[in-house]
């Protein structure tokens, strides 16, 4: 039989699923939730290939499979290779630790300070704040292990009049759909945040879908009208001396799915029938102005996505046909191992017992210190299954090979590698490459999703008239991440010391360059601060000491004792004219 349809997308890889045909199609025992009447059909492949992907992380590849007709498959044997994989590859993306870093900051504690740098010192040290209490680093790791499983994660802000700071959240991405006027814009004016509500009998509540929506539009309400009066304006503190008449709302309702018909998906839900969600405070969540000119929403994926399309892709997508053929042979490997260490025997001549009720003979069991009588003629033979069983074995690890390979996390990566095998430093350097390449991708597809992470948060500031927050430009801040991979300590001091005292580096770079390679210092300006204040301390010691030489021995003494007073004279000396008559 052949393809029904040959489709090439961001998911085209799981095509070899037979499950992935029947996303969104009526009567699916796979992807039930794929039927209900609010979800978007373009969205149907990409929320299947989510639940795949879960799938296997949670060592349910199989069951998924077996929903989809195949009952073999519930006999596979998952051993979380999948998830090992994932987390492998999200360790080395994080690195040993996540810092904010503002752009300038670091050279707030120079003596000939760049303009501005103290300003971004200052900023560093609020955000940096505002991590820790928002347990940035803990929030990092939510979104990061989803995007690297999932290809995609999504971050939402929002600013909080108690605490006075934004607050952020993590949401699965099979709840997050955006809605694009344009393929070419770079971030989408509408965005829709969507789930099930399951049913609480106990409660008195039935199944229901809420939907919490950021829009972008005109200003209808507040802000100042211009001069014709035909639109109005407001001036936002990150931009001032500039108007803009586009401000974000927020909705947050809810809608019971008998409400539902046909054709009312997501986008064109019946307000009429909505149930709005209302604040502490009363107010109620119907197109609340949010008081900015962005969507506080931040979509992160993977990898880079190709032209034209917004999705990362998985660490597990190119390599998830080769997971499948490792379950495989690991169940065959366990059936292999059964009759290997309890064999098959034929018994020929044997007199075998009869059963007194039914008289008829009894079945033998293999086990320890079974003794069978054998006639003049009889024969044992037993069934080898070990050569079977040494061949699957060695075919695990070839698998195992081949995913780190493909998936390029390398064996070194995944710690499978002999290290007898590693010839030198520089051996291991390479067989990592790939590594570091991958890598270098992951980080480079998040830099300026984290940049606009922090852009949001200042701004959310702003508009919240925090202390300490005024109006101005937003700072340039990004994450810093720690190296993925161990660093000769000693080569990177040693590079240090010398570039230094050559007078190549600055301190500030030179304490940069040793925090990278992993010494333990927490804060880079606190460090530069402690070396130049001890710097001057040994200075004014030697200086108080060779005074106190000076006045003991006399100023005459000094000149004959003193090797630096010698060096001044000879100095002196070199640069006099030799006296014609030799005096």
């Amino acid at each position: 039989m052949g393809l029904r349809q040959f489709v090439i997308d961001a998911w085209s890889w799981l095509n070899y699923k037979p499950v992935m045909a029947e996303a969104g199609r009526p009567g699916s025992r796979a992807f039930p939730e794929l039927t209900r009447t609010w979800v978007p059909p373009h969205d149907f492949r990409r929320l299947a290939a989510y639940k795949v992907l879960a799938s296997y992380d949670n060592n349910q590849a199989g069951q998924l499979a077996a929903v989809g007709g195949d009952a073999s498959a519930l006999e596979r044997r998952e051993l979380g290779d999948a998830a090992n994989l994932v987390d492998t590859a999200l360790g080395y993306l994080l690195g040993s630790e996540q810092k904010v870093a503002v752009e300038g900051a670091e050279h707030a504690d120079e003596e000939t300070s760049m303009p501005g740098a103290a300003e971004a010192a200052a900023v560093q040290d609020r955000l940096r704040k505002w991590a820790d209490k928002e347990l940035l680093t803990f929030r990092v790791q939510q979104a990061e292990r989803a995007a690297v499983l999932l290809g995609d994660s999504v971050m939402v802000l929002a600013w909080n009049p108690e605490k006075q700071r934004p607050t952020l959240r993590v949401y699965d991405p099979g709840f997050f759909f955006p809605q694009w006027d344009d393929e070419d814009d770079d971030f989408p004016r509408k965005v829709h945040l969507a789930w099930e509500l399951p049913a609480d009998d106990d409660a008195g509540l039935k199944a229901r879908v809420r939907r919490v929506t950021y829009e972008l539009g005109p200003i209808s309400e507040g802000g100042e009208e211009e001069g014709d009066g035909s639109a109005r304006a407001r001036t936002y503190p990150w931009e001032p001396g500039r108007t803009s008449n586009v401000t974000c709302y927020l909705t947050d309702a809810e809608w019971l799915l008998e409400d539902l018909k046909n054709g009312e998906t997501l986008d064109q839900l019946p307000m009429g029938k909505a149930a709005f969600r209302v604040r502490e405070d009363g107010t109620e969540l119907n197109r609340l102005d949010l008081m900015i000119d962005f969507v506080p929403v931040v979509h992160v994926a993977n990898t880079i996505p190709d032209g034209g399309e917004h999705w990362g892709r998985s660490v597990l997508a190119r390599v998830l046909q080769a997971l499948d053929e490792l379950a495989a042979t690991d169940s065959d490997s366990s059936a292999a191992s059964a009759t290997t260490g309890t064999p098959i025997i034929g018994l020929a001549g044997a007199r075998l017992p009869v059963d007194r009720a039914t008289g008829r003979p009894q079945e033998l069991e293999v086990k320890a210190g079974a003794v069978w009588q054998l006639g003049e003629t009889g024969r044992m033979d037993a069934l080898d299954t070990s050569p079977q069983l040494a061949e699957l074995r060695a075919r695990v690890d070839h698998l195992l090979e081949r995913i780190a390979a493909n998936s390029r996390v390398t064996a070194a990566g995944l710690g499978t590698l002999d290290a007898t095998e590693v010839p030198s430093g520089y051996a291991l350097k390479l067989a990592l490459g790939p590594l570091d390449a991958l890598i270098g991708m992951m980080r480079l597809a998040r830099e300026h999703k984290y940049r606009l992470l922090f852009k949001m948060v200042q701004r959310l500031y702003q508009a919240g008239r925090a202390e300490g927050w005024t109006a101005g430009e937003t700072m340039l801040a990004r994450l810093a991440w720690a190296p993925h991979t161990p660093t000769d300590r000693g080569a990177v001091l040693e590079e240090v010391v010398k570039a230094y005292g050559a007078g190549v580096l600055s301190l500030e770079t030179a304490v940069a360059m040793l925090m990278e390679a992993g010494y333990p210092i927490r804060d880079a300006s606190q460090e530069v601060e402690q070396i130049r204040a001890k710097a001057e301390q040994e200075a004014a010691v030697r200086l108080a000491e060779a005074a106190a030489r000076r006045g003991a021995s006399g100023e005459e003494d000094t000149e004959e004792n003193d090797p630096a007073a010698w060096g001044g004279r000879a100095e002196h000396d070199k640069g006099r004219v030799p006296d014609p008559v030799g005096g």
